[in-house]
């Protein structure tokens, strides 16, 4: 009599594949922005949780040839401005300071953040004619551990990208988020206000689509964002928001939203407000350790004043000649590294 041959449910090379993967797991933790994940597998603790924290490592980038397109552009007297439709690129104001009255001033800033023990990197490169490169801020977002790259809104800005990731890949630095699509999102309009709690500007510079996929990113992390409605034409949140404290932050109550500042006191934030002798830069500084603050030597006594009473101490450098161009301190400056809080 035949006997049928056994069936089995699985070969042994099966059995044995199954039983080593099982024993070998994928494991999700440590989570990916914890500090031995980060030092594991990126050789350091990348990002930032506030905009407070001792800053360690800040991305910049010296005014260089892109600046030259700035001499070309025509006039445009019933705005006060120069400018160029065709390609984009335009400069507020009738002032065009020299390039080397603009490096001059960025120097001093950078060798302002080094003394203050702040590493300095560089853009790798700037792309061509994209003369509001040195307002780095804008181009990429340290978060707790690693980057978003954002996306620019104007043409002149667009193609900032390209070149931040370069120098971020270089660098070693993760990047979380490319926005992409149609989202529209740019540095300057994102602050911290807490390890727990964000805000960005919605503005004609950043849409709710840029917004949407910047609010994933921070879920992840247990951070929500608050949106907040940038008035008329103003670009971004950091002309008039920016912490200097764990529960201190200048503003230009003129600019914000009155919601917002209701919000800001029930988070605990003590404003101190700018005042009309203040040049439109003040707000627009940089925390470099929570309570310590490089900020332009322009503002004023008043404000000063303020400032010490609530134990902030601060470094003044004159950065007028670069404040031109649209952007200060803190817009100029992009924060890598920043110690947790």
């Amino acid at each position: 009599m035949n006997k049928t041959p056994p069936s089995f449910a699985m070969s042994e090379f099966d059995h044995r594949y199954n039983m080593l993967i099982e024993r070998f797991a994928s494991e999700p933790d440590p989570a990916f922005e914890s500090a031995s994940e980060q030092s594991f597998v990126w050789g350091r603790e990348w990002g930032c949780n506030s905009d407070i924290g001792r800053l360690r490592v800040v991305l910049m980038h010296r005014p260089g040839e892109e600046m030259r397109v700035v001499d070309t552009l025509p006039h445009i007297p019933e705005l006060n401005a120069f400018g160029d439709p065709a390609t984009g690129a335009y400069w507020r104001g009738n002032q065009r300071p020299t390039l080397e009255e603009q490096q001059a001033q960025h120097d001093a800033l950078a060798a302002a953040l080094r003394d203050e023990g702040v590493e300095v990197v560089y853009l790798k490169r700037a792309a061509a004619g994209r003369h509001k490169s040195i307002y780095t801020r804008d181009s990429c977002i340290g978060i707790k551990g690693g980057a978003i790259v954002t996306r620019m809104g104007p043409r002149i800005r667009r193609g900032e990208e390209a070149p931040v990731t370069e120098t971020l890949a270089a660098l070693g630095m993760p990047i979380l988020r490319t926005i992409h699509g149609a989202g529209l999102m740019e540095g300057g309009s994102f602050a911290y206000i807490r390890p727990d709690v964000a805000v960005v500007g919605v503005s004609s510079r950043v849409n709710e689509e840029g917004a949407r996929q910047l609010e994933e990113v921070l879920a992840v992390q247990g951070t929500r964002l608050i949106r907040v409605q940038i008035p008329g034409y103003r670009l971004h949140i950091d002309g008039g928001f920016v912490m200097i404290h764990h529960d201190v932050a200048i503003v230009n109550p003129s600019m914000l939203p009155f919601v917002f500042m209701e919000e800001l006191k029930r988070l605990g934030i003590r404003m101190i407000p700018v005042n009309h002798e203040d040049p439109s830069w003040t707000v627009n500084c940089l925390a470099v350790a929570p309570g310590r603050v490089i900020m332009s030597d322009r503002v004023s006594a008043r404000t000063q004043d303020a400032l010490d009473k609530a134990g902030i101490s601060i470094r003044l450098v004159d950065y007028d000649r670069v404040g031109l161009g649209g952007g200060g301190i803190h817009c100029s400056t992009s924060p890598l590294v920043r110690d947790s809080v």
